[in-house]
């Protein structure tokens, strides 16, 4: 089995920071593309920021300059630095990765999520 456990959300005031971080773990041959993404109540869920294999990143515009995606391959796991932090950013993010386990086929797999308030 493989398992996403997310940590690091909580309550910042608007313009303050956080961190996300998230650990793969279990029977995991190799780890493609780690991600986050966000949903805020009553909305679908959106991607916020990519990582690759590679070490490419991609981010949703609304979070450019302000957030920042990383990653540690040999730990399998996957930070998001989130700073001037907005009301609207406020969400339940969610850790995901493109995992290939021995005789499973690849797929995504997803956190559990972890909520993030900004509000002053």
């Amino acid at each position: 089995q493989v398992q996403l456990v997310e940590s690091g959300g909580g309550l910042v005031r608007p313009g303050g920071s956080l961190r996300l971080s998230c650990a793969a773990s279990g029977s995991i041959f190799r780890i493609y593309d780690m991600g986050w993404y966000r949903q805020a109540p009553g909305k679908q869920r959106e991607l916020v920021a990519v990582i690759t294999s590679g070490g490419s990143t991609n981010y949703a515009d609304s979070v450019k300059g302000r957030f920042t995606i990383s990653r540690n391959y040999a730990e399998n796991t996957v930070d998001l630095q989130m700073n001037s932090l907005k009301p609207e950013d406020t969400a339940v993010y969610y850790c995901t990765a493109d995992i290939v386990r021995k005789y499973v086929p690849q797929a995504w797999y997803w956190g559990q999520g972890t909520q993030v308030t900004v509000s002053s």
